[in-house]
């Protein structure tokens, strides 16, 4: 990479990730909520509650933590893409040193490592003030599925920042956030829905996301099912909004 473009790309990094941290509404949504509803479900509910033999501390963990990752890959670029685009952004980018690929990685990069900032302040603070144990292996693996797990959402957040209007992107991704979060098992576990609903849940991108984590601190084995059903998810997106920005841009 030339040194002009590295600079550059170094450069947008910085800017993406003060740009993120300074949203408000990035921080409460993303941050905040899955705090506060990691501890007000934890702790109106029965201290022996298990599920699939989780206790149920640790089984909630892994639920906010992907709920948080959830939002911040669909709500926080969904709006950036979306508003950049409509803003004239990507025709000034052109003018640029800095290459169209560098500029949404640093995007991608700059959302993957707050993702993680927030996995690890999550895992801290359950461990730290609710006192869930897990072994270092569990810590780590659980985290790591949620964290790559994450990459997921983000090309559904560029998916849904196609829309042109960044008003109507704002809505719409709160309502597939919240609707996909709810429906996948992040706020209640799956096996209290009913039948239909739990066929509605299994095919939730959401669902499969939370499930890898269950599943090993549950001592289960690696979920490769998780693994296809997100990846499928993945090239889904990408191919539509890749699709979508071509129609848009030869319009």
């Amino acid at each position: 990479m030339d040194a002009s473009v590295r600079r550059a790309a170094i450069a947008q990094l910085k800017s993406e990730l003060l740009r993120t941290m300074r949203n408000k509404r990035f921080v409460f949504f993303t941050i905040i909520m899955p705090i506060a509803f990691y501890f007000i479900f934890t702790s109106s509910m029965d201290g022996d509650l298990t599920v699939d033999g989780i206790d149920w501390a640790a089984y909630y963990l892994m639920s906010m933590s992907a709920y948080g990752v959830v939002g911040s890959g669909i709500t926080t670029l969904s709006q950036k893409f979306s508003r950049e685009r409509s803003q004239g952004w990507s025709r000034l980018l052109r003018i640029t040193p800095l290459p169209s690929w560098a500029f949404v990685l640093s995007k991608v990069i700059a959302q993957g490592l707050i993702n993680l900032c927030m996995i690890i302040i999550l895992f801290v603070i359950a461990s730290v003030v609710k006192g869930v144990e897990l072994s270092a292996a569990q810590w780590v693996e659980s985290g790591l599925w949620i964290w790559f797990g994450s990459f997921s959402f983000m090309a559904l957040g560029t998916l849904v920042g196609t829309i042109r209007n960044s008003d109507v992107v704002q809505v719409v991704g709160m309502i597939v956030y919240l609707g996909m979060s709810m429906l996948g098992g992040l706020w209640f576990p799956v096996e209290s829905m009913s039948d239909t609903m739990r066929g509605i849940a299994h095919a939730m991108p959401t669902y499969w996301l939370g499930h890898g984590a269950w599943n090993l601190i549950g001592g289960g084995a690696f979920d490769w099912n998780g693994v296809f059903v997100l990846g499928a998810y993945v090239i889904g997106f990408v191919v539509l909004s890749s699709y979508i920005m071509r129609k848009q841009e030869a319009a």
